[in-house]
């Protein structure tokens, strides 16, 4: 495998597969597309001319030139095309959210270990422009100890589609589609929480699954407690909250707008160009004066990079570094996302050790 580069193969090529997987793997020296499994060769050779369209998933798995496997089907294809890929000897990155539900992730992460290959999730927001700097601001200590984050996506997008997502089938719903990302970004920052309490809704006009969630983490031990941590989605809101707010013993930080790397990519941009991922709106940090007003200075935002991600996956096949999402962490967050459906349900908080 040292002789060649990696080769990927892509199944699907809907929004996902099309918007963040094939262009963002192909923009990593030493990894390649080598096919994608769709029934839409002629979408695929419209952007990636030079790529053999396979007609179905097995054919992609009987290729011996096949190293990688890349699933972005519907999340309820997400379990049994990994173990199909796991069972053929390839190593797998899946699109969030990993599974269903813990059970099928712990399934998955079992089977790789017991076939030796390396799986992974496609947490992609670790690498989003306002992410990296919020680690980098929270590693200097310039907000002292952080008390209260709260993480917002807000969308305006008040028409329901007629697309699975959307609809009252397994794996559909805003927690398990932006949740994935936030409760992810959260473990990151802080750790696994003590408690967690969700609560959803569908609220637009002919909604059929929920499209706004507020869940509430609450650290009340370890190193980051007493913490409070609220990550809010929603497809109702023409003014969008800030992305960020975090307060700390120090000082406060305020980022609005959203890493632009989703808006190019959608836009047909490729990674790697001049100026890729900058973010333009820097946020602010407020930090109390002794005496009279609070002194406001921007903090400039760092680029996105999603490109890190599958460069680090490149690095760990190859046996030269770690796994940018190791299957632990994708059992974990499977874990967080099962207990945030059942305290919607039960209407009250849940701990989650």
């Amino acid at each position: 495998m040292n002789s060649r580069p990696v080769r990927a193969g892509l199944v699907g090529f809907g929004f996902a597969g099309q918007t963040f997987h094939a262009p963002v793997l192909s923009a990593v020296p030493g990894l390649q597309l080598g096919a994608v499994a769709s029934s839409q060769p002629h979408k695929v050779h419209a952007d990636w001319p030079g790529v053999e369209v396979v007609p179905d998933v097995a054919a992609l798995l009987g290729r011996a030139d096949i190293d990688l496997v890349v699933i972005a089907a519907p999340n309820a294809q997400h379990h049994p095309l990994a173990r199909d890929a796991l069972a053929a000897g390839k190593h797998v990155v899946v699109d969030k959210p990993f599974t269903l539900d813990a059970a099928q992730a712990r399934d998955l992460a079992e089977l790789a270990q017991r076939k030796g290959r390396l799986l992974s999730v496609y947490q992609n927001r670790r690498f989003d422009s306002d992410f990296l700097t919020l680690q980098g601001l929270l590693a200097s200590g310039e907000l002292g100890r952080p008390v209260y984050f709260e993480s917002h996506f807000d969308r305006f997008r008040p028409q329901v589609r007629e697309r699975w997502r959307e609809q009252p089938v397994p794996g559909a719903g805003l927690w398990v589609d932006l949740g994935a990302h936030l409760v992810d970004q959260a473990v990151q920052l802080f750790g696994r929480p003590d408690t967690l309490q969700l609560d959803t809704a569908a609220l637009r006009d002919g909604a059929l699954v929920e499209d706004y969630f507020h869940a509430v983490l609450r650290y009340e031990t370890g190193a980051h407690a007493p913490l409070r941590v609220v990550l809010h989605a929603t497809t109702l809101a023409a003014h969008a909250a800030p992305r960020y707010i975090v307060h700390g013993t120090r000082a406060s930080y305020v980022k609005r707008g959203v890493d632009p790397q989703e808006d190019a990519l959608r836009a047909g941009g490729r990674p790697g160009g001049e100026g890729w991922g900058a973010d333009t709106l820097d946020g602010e940090l407020t930090v109390p004066a002794d005496e009279g007003q609070a002194l406001t200075r921007k903090v400039p935002t760092l680029p996105g990079n999603y490109v890190a991600y599958y460069a680090a996956l490149r690095d760990a096949i190859l046996g030269k570094g770690e796994n940018p999402v190791p299957p632990e962490q994708a059992v974990e967050l499977m874990e967080l996302l099962d207990l945030g459906r059942q305290s919607a349900a039960e209407g009250h908080a849940l701990p989650t050790r």
